[in-house]
């Protein structure tokens, strides 16, 4: 392949049961794949007080509130891994659009969705991902994954033509996520103390994967896993909540915390390779999806990720005054290397790490 083919022919995952169909012809009893017996012993907190923080893009870009809000965006990066993303400037009916059409496409009919279906060693497509063996455990959701980005890599035959608008809906999301990206990562740069360029640089024709997730409900909800937990392999991710059903949690200190999403905001999280980048200034964190018992759950999350023709590693400027704690490799090899692994908490980064 060229590398300009993008994910293709880099990995895949073998195929697995459509949850959602299996959920609808189960009354109680669910197979012991899906059964998670960890979920019983990892602490939750129900804590009130502890949210993830809140940036203000347009503050951002205030003279008057500039200075605080950095300060909040780089202590979020730092402490969290995660924020919500308010007023950023993506219209609420673009979001709102994505979200109808997304809701829409799960509707469909079974056969419907299988015309989409992930052929071998790609993720594109309708099924799973991650699903490396006859054995693992499996995540209770389906997926529809597609990379918009870079757009004369698009595969169209794996964009579903129902609803008629799916298509023209998608390339309006995927425009203003990318815009509202390269806002954030050179505000980010900043705050890191380097020229915006030498970050924003690497992700204008970088790659961009959205991944539209449906969740069943499940009358067993406490002994199954929505998504299992991992931190984001990639650059930077933008999710939004379809409808009003949470489930995303996040590792804080040692305790799952429930993400409660503020209406119109995006929830962003560090990923993987910007906290190699930033040569672990910028912290990644693991988090995962549970299920609720009576209704469905869906989320839209977009992965942004460096170009395929640039190298994983910490940022030559970050590295002058300090050793580097992250291996570079070749961003090809990087995605491979994931592929070939299920989700397993932060294995991609321990991988890289040159001091443990």
């Amino acid at each position: 392949m060229t590398i300009e083919n993008g994910i293709q022919d880099l990995g895949g995952s073998l195929p697995v049961r459509n949850v959602q169909d299996l959920a609808a012809k189960i009354s109680d009893e669910i197979p012991q794949r899906y059964i998670r017996p960890e979920i019983q012993v990892d602490p939750v907190s129900y804590d009130e007080r502890l949210e993830i923080p809140v940036v203000d893009l347009s503050r951002l870009f205030d003279q008057r509130f500039s200075q605080l809000e950095m300060a909040k965006l780089h202590q979020a990066c730092q402490e969290w891994g995660f924020f919500q993303l308010i007023n950023h400037g993506v219209a609420d009916e673009v979001t709102e659009k994505m979200k109808a059409d997304t809701y829409e496409f799960f509707k469909l009919p079974l056969e419907e969705k299988m015309a989409y279906s992930q052929p071998p060693n790609s993720i594109e497509g309708y099924g799973q991902a991650f699903v490396i063996s006859e054995e693992q455990k499996l995540d209770w959701g389906d997926m529809l994954f597609l990379a918009p980005r870079p757009i004369p890599s698009r595969k169209m035959k794996f964009w579903p033509i129902h609803p008629p608008t799916f298509r023209d809906t998608l390339d309006k999301y995927s425009s203003e996520l990318q815009r509202v990206v390269i806002r954030l990562l050179g505000l980010m740069a900043q705050n890191l103390g380097i020229n915006p360029e030498k970050l924003t640089d690497r992700f204008l024709d970088g790659m961009q994967g959205v991944r539209m997730n449906y969740y069943p409900p499940c009358p067993q909800a406490d002994k199954v896993l929505g998504l299992s937990p991992h931190s984001d392999a990639t650059g930077l991710t933008m999710l939004v909540q379809v409808n009003e059903v949470q489930g995303l949690q996040i590792r804080k200190d040692g305790k799952w915390v429930p993400v409660k999403p503020i209406p119109s905001a995006f929830i962003v999280n560090i990923g993987d390779v910007l906290e190699i980048l930033s040569n672990g200034i910028y912290r990644s964190i693991e988090h995962r999806a549970v299920i609720n018992t009576e209704k469905e759950r869906l989320s839209i999350a977009a992965f942004h990720s460096p170009a395929m023709s640039t190298a994983i590693g910490p940022l030559p400027d970050l590295t002058k005054d300090s050793e580097a704690y992250y291996k570079t490799v070749r961003r090809e090899d990087y995605v491979k290397f994931i592929l070939s692994n299920k989700l397993d908490g932060k294995s991609t980064l321990d991988a890289m790490k040159l001091i443990k």
